[in-house]
């Protein structure tokens, strides 16, 4: 068996590729670059493709399907980047990863820290040395609400990482978990909406919670809100999200994930003109935190992604059932 890697970074990634191609008994190629339609030869011969979040659309699918790769491995947690029904159509099967939820659910926290005390602003006026304190006061964590959407592995930690903060918990799932109930209080939706100082995103991107947050969620929240989304971008309106930065109902945004992130991030775009509208907006106002999709970015969280590509291989080969299959039924 064989894996093409694609947006392989040799800087981090090739050691962990090295020590668990000889753990697993599966051999491997690799290109830093990203899939396109002029390097998908490079996966000639290879049983598999692997790949982090990237365009893998029909087009992409039919293409390596042509090769005779029969299994598309995200080396991600989120796999709404690939066609996974026209995989189906052509046999493939579709992986993704997981990795412990310490990463995202203290990057989270990290990130809700610095939109309550204002830390973007206050760390840009550093920079020019206006050390003075006028517009920099911010808010205690501790004494806000905090409502989290989204209890599975990496909300669960985030609750109970914050249960030490002292902050009020509540929580949205459609899955009311024991361990997240012990946590926080479960509410429906839009009372989490209303009685949130800060609402934190944690669930998967799907077509029923795509824009989650929409002009109608925003108007039920309270003003000066801060939003905070470390999970994925398309659970944001953009435009709505911007509207109600400029109204002041949204008091603070900090964001890992865009709306229209692909072929941006991991991306070394310095100098370059990026028609991201959205993003440029975004990145004017002081009270807007945005990061590179970098909350997984740990040596732990790498080494599990890498890991678990060789593992959906490894068992898709054995006839081994695997949590890691996405693939449609």
């Amino acid at each position: 068996m064989k894996i093409c890697f694609y947006a392989l970074r040799p800087f981090d990634e090739l050691d962990y590729c090295r020590q668990f191609s000889a753990k697993y008994g599966i051999d491997f190629t690799w290109t830093a670059d990203y899939p396109t339609p002029e390097n998908i030869a490079l996966a000639e011969g290879c049983d598999a493709v692997c790949m982090t979040p990237c365009d893998m659309g029909a087009d992409m699918v039919d293409r390596f399907a042509a090769l005779g790769v029969k299994y598309l491995l995200c080396r991600s947690i989120g796999y709404d980047h690939v066609d996974r029904a026209r995989a189906k159509q052509h046999g493939m099967r579709v992986s993704n990863v997981g990795y412990t939820p310490n990463g995202v659910a203290n990057y989270a926290i990290m990130l809700m820290l610095m939109a309550t005390r204002r830390m973007g602003h206050i760390l840009k006026r550093a920079e020019l040395q206006d050390y003075s304190l006028k517009g920099k006061m911010g808010r205690d964590l501790s004494a806000c609400t905090v409502g989290v959407v989204g209890a599975g592995k990496i909300g669960r930690t985030v609750l109970g990482h914050l249960s030490g903060f002292g902050c009020k918990l509540l929580a949205y799932d459609v899955y009311q978990s024991p361990e997240a109930a012990a946590l926080a209080e479960f509410v429906p939706l839009d009372e989490l909406y209303a009685r949130s100082d800060v609402i934190t995103l944690h669930t998967n991107a799907t077509a029923e919670n795509h824009h989650l947050l929409d002009a109608a969620a925003f108007a039920k929240m309270k003003d000066g809100v801060v939003i905070v989304n470390t999970a994925r971008g398309s659970l944001i309106d953009s435009d709505a999200l911007i509207a109600a930065i400029e109204s002041g109902r949204v008091g603070a945004a900090a964001l890992d994930v865009l709306e229209d992130e692909n072929g941006l991030y991991y991306y070394n775009h310095a100098g370059d003109v990026l028609q991201n509208r959205e993003l440029a907006l975004l990145r004017s106002f002081p009270n807007v935190i945005v990061s590179p999709h970098t909350a997984f970015y740990t040596d732990e969280d790498v080494a599990s992604m890498v890991e678990g590509a060789f593992e959906a291989l490894h068992c898709f080969a054995a006839g081994i059932p695997t949590s890691h299959e996405v693939s449609l039924p």
